[in-house]
């Protein structure tokens, strides 16, 4: 434990720390090339439900799942939240699709066709309906929308565009509704994609008015972006709406969080704590955006919330006296290694405290390799189409 640093404060802030995970990292997923299958993946979104309450189990912080039309789509939301309401989960973000229809080569709300935008934009309403159904706070848009040459379509006019489907949307959402607008550096559109960086969704989001924050995805960067400024200035003004966390080795890898520089991964969370974004009242939305492709699922995303746990757990360890004495005095070492004290501290024996004054196994690994679930779950879920997000 750090100097100057209350044990206590720091177990009741991880209690009551949420992370969010989504219902398509318990689907199959892949590459561009092939999706792979696992057994006892889920074919409905009720089996994805069950599986994400084995990982709240098990972890204790994970109480809602983000699901995404039209993958996520069934008759009755009301009926879905009750089931999921009886497995002790919650609802959470919605996340819209304008991404995979053949009518999005071109784009989505940005295309040239003013048809093809207005079905794109009805899929947007769509999934604020749901948000009515869901009582779910956040819709969550990613837009794939972008081109691949020069000259291929007026970069402004696609601006232009994007900027009406968004205040379309905006006007829609209820009082206690909020969009979350994420961005994405490249891929699949490679000249240049609409929502490129945090500051063409931050300019949108200034524009549109309080309900419209930014989404942070820890992968859509370009190699060795400082993220942290990122969210501390995001934060700052009040704009910083979510995470998606995950972890990259070169590009949108979609790896678990933490698996490829677990101290990046603290020092955003260090800025986070610093910033007040661990407080309810500040809105920041922590949620999984991964693909398990080659590792079993669910044991993938409860490491992936420990992964997370233990960064913030760090991040409250750090001595904020000694690291504000040390920056006020100019000591580059001192305040350098204020911050590396706390990184190196092995916090894995507090999280089991933590996990213990729950009611939980202090192993959330151990404790799902002896539930017996997985094996459960690949005897059963035989027939049916698995869940995914196709090859």
């Amino acid at each position: 434990m750090t100097a100057g640093t209350s044990k206590d404060a720091v177990k009741a802030a991880l209690t009551t720390q949420a992370l969010e995970t989504p219902s398509w990292a318990y689907g199959n997923s892949g590459t561009r090339f092939k999706v792979f299958a696992q057994p006892g993946v889920p074919r409905t979104t009720r089996e994805k439900l069950d599986d994400a309450a084995r990982v709240h189990a098990h972890t204790g912080v994970a109480p809602t799942v983000a699901l995404h039309i039209p993958w996520d789509r069934v008759d009755d939301y009301a009926a879905l939240g009750a089931y999921a309401a009886e497995r002790g989960l919650r609802l959470g973000a919605i996340n819209a699709n304008v991404f995979q229809d053949d009518d999005y080569r071109l784009g989505s709300v940005t295309n040239p066709d003013p048809a093809i935008r207005r079905k794109a934009l009805a899929h947007l309403l769509e999934c604020v309906d749901i948000m009515d159904a869901t009582g779910s706070r956040d819709l969550k848009l990613w837009f794939s929308d972008g081109t691949n040459y020069p000259g291929q379509d007026d970069l402004r006019t696609r601006q232009e565009r994007l900027a009406d489907a968004l205040r379309a949307v905006h006007d829609r959402l209820g009082d206690d509704q909020r969009m979350l607008l994420e961005y994405k550096l490249f891929e699949p559109a490679f000249y240049a994609t609409d929502v490129p960086d945090w500051g063409t969704a931050y300019a949108h989001c200034l524009k549109l008015g309080p309900k419209a924050r930014v989404v942070v995805d820890t992968g859509h960067h370009a190699p060795g972006t400082n993220i942290e400024f990122i969210v501390a200035t995001l934060l700052r003004e009040g704009r910083l709406g979510g995470f998606d966390f995950n972890s990259r080795f070169y590009a949108d890898d979609d790896l678990m969080v933490g698996a490829a520089d677990p101290f990046q991964l603290f020092r955003i969370m260090y800025e986070v704590v610093r910033g007040g974004g661990l407080d309810p009242a500040a809105g920041v939305a922590f949620m999984l955006d991964q693909c398990h492709n080659i590792e079993a699922k669910i044991p993938a995303i409860i490491r992936s919330v420990m992964n997370v746990q233990e960064a913030t757990a760090k991040a409250l360890l750090v001595d904020a006296d000694a690291l504000a004495d040390a920056q006020r005095t100019g000591d580059v070492l001192a305040a350098n290694g204020v911050l590396m004290d706390a990184f190196s501290t092995d916090v894995r024996p507090l999280l089991a405290d933590v996990r213990e004054d729950l009611g939980l196994a202090p192993d959330p690994l151990g404790a799902y390799d002896r539930s017996g679930w997985q094996e459960r779950i690949g005897k059963e879920r035989v027939g049916g189409e698995q869940a995914g997000w196709g090859a």
